[in-house]
């Protein structure tokens, strides 16, 4: 199972994968960030279609194509703002892990990249999130026997440690 995961350092909009992970805001419109990145290097039809999705629940997740991007799909998902953990913060990006492995399978998704979900301007202490997105990511694995590929993509060399540290920890 452990052989599925993969952690690195690196542009998660270059990544030859079925489907990226996109850290969005509620609106789904673009923001800052991956959200800004993702957008960027898409191109304009993503935003089009991602105006007619309604925007997104925090914790939920959808799809769209990839568009300009060399992933096929962009997997939209919400993490929660940390507000110190009181607020239902950790169930909720739970839920966002968990939809977006449950989106994936149903769109037949083998390979996905993940980011580092509410661990930058939302606030989600990294390892705290980071132990959350493995946890998912084994449970995952578990239920969807058909996934083949988990890429957690680090936007530095300090998060790539707690990644590294955090998997060998849980996975063994």
């Amino acid at each position: 199972m452990k052989e599925k995961v993969t952690i690195m350092v690196g542009d998660i909009t270059k990544l030859d994968v079925d489907a990226i992970v996109n850290a969005a805001n509620n609106s789904l419109l673009g923001g800052g960030g991956v959200d800004g990145a993702i957008h960027r290097a898409a191109g304009p039809k993503l935003v089009a279609e991602c105006a007619t999705l309604r925007g997104c629940r925090t914790g939920d997740a959808k799809i769209t194509k990839g568009y300009d991007l060399v992933a096929r799909h962009v997997i939209h998902t919400v993490g929660p703002v940390w507000h110190g953990g009181s607020k239902g913060e950790p169930g909720l990006l739970r839920n966002a892990y968990r939809n977006c492995f449950k989106v994936a399978h149903e769109n037949n998704v083998k390979s996905i990249a993940f980011p580092a979900i509410s661990a930058g301007v939302y606030g989600y202490p990294m390892k705290d999130a980071c132990r959350i997105a493995m946890e998912e990511a084994g449970t995952a694995l578990g239920e969807y026997p058909d996934l083949e590929m988990i890429v957690f993509v680090c936007f530095s060399e300090s998060a790539h440690a707690i990644y590294q540290e955090t998997f060998s920890a849980i996975f063994g």
